[in-house]
């Protein structure tokens, strides 16, 4: 972010690579092709992942699935090879949030966006510095960054568990009334359900008045804007 940051507004388009050097740089022309087509964007996406182990090509796989079921658009198999034109910067630069998944923010920053497939080579030296301690980090990174769906999964249950031990309870007062429940039993049960299920209830209103908390918090740009074109112009060319 530095580096993207200090280049805003000093060139025409900026490429990042992973530091590992295992991005392809034969893609990078490639990359260029496709922002003088148009793109404002170009995501460089691993066509395969046979240079990893099995564990890392597990872990990237559960990642990115659980990334989708969460709610965050993710290009599965993009790390950070990408090419960001000045227009995509300079929109970048009006997201002032501290905790940034940068991974994520790509659809918010422009629309047209391109991909470039490319082969991973395989690692000269050194070892990955994302173990599985990192990915859990990254992922839970993005799910908060990007999705309120833990607290409306919070709030669902919720209303599901006070629903239940309301039906439950019905049941156990009827079992009251004819005799057939065991003394002091619906008393202590009929209050416990209620309660827990009240509170569960409780806690999810209170995370979706969070939820809404948290999304105006960040102040994200409402609309990004790439060009203004005069309207005089237009009339006179009509």
């Amino acid at each position: 972010m530095a580096g993207l940051s200090y280049v805003t507004g000093r060139c025409d388009a900026v490429i990042s690579i992973d530091a590992d050097l295992q991005d392809d740089l034969a893609a990078l022309p490639k990359m260029i092709d496709e922002h003088r087509k148009g793109a404002e964007i170009v995501l460089g996406v691993k066509a395969s992942r046979e240079a990893d182990s099995f564990f890392k090509r597990l872990t990237a796989t559960l990642f990115y699935k659980g990334m989708r079921l969460m709610g965050v658009n993710l290009v599965e198999n993009h790390a950070d090879c990408r090419l960001m034109s000045a227009k995509a910067l300079e929109n970048l630069s009006r997201f002032g949030e501290k905790a940034l998944f940068l991974r994520g923010l790509q659809p918010l920053v422009h629309g047209k966006i391109a991909t470039v497939h490319y082969h991973l080579a395989p690692r000269l030296a050194g070892e990955s510095k994302y173990p599985l301690r990192k990915m859990l980090a990254l992922a839970w990174n993005g799910v908060t960054s990007f999705s309120i769906v833990p607290l409306r999964m919070i709030s669902c249950l919720g209303a599901c568990v006070f629903f239940v031990s309301f039906i439950f309870s019905i049941f156990a007062f009827i079992g009251v009334l004819r005799g057939a429940a065991l003394p002091g039993w619906a008393s202590v049960t009929i209050p416990l359900y209620l309660l827990g299920g009240a509170l569960m209830l409780s806690v999810g209103i209170v995370g979706e008045y969070v939820g809404k908390l948290y999304v105006e918090i960040k102040s994200r740009p409402r609309y990004l804007i790439d060009e203004i074109r005069d309207e005089s112009d237009s009339d006179d060319d009509a």
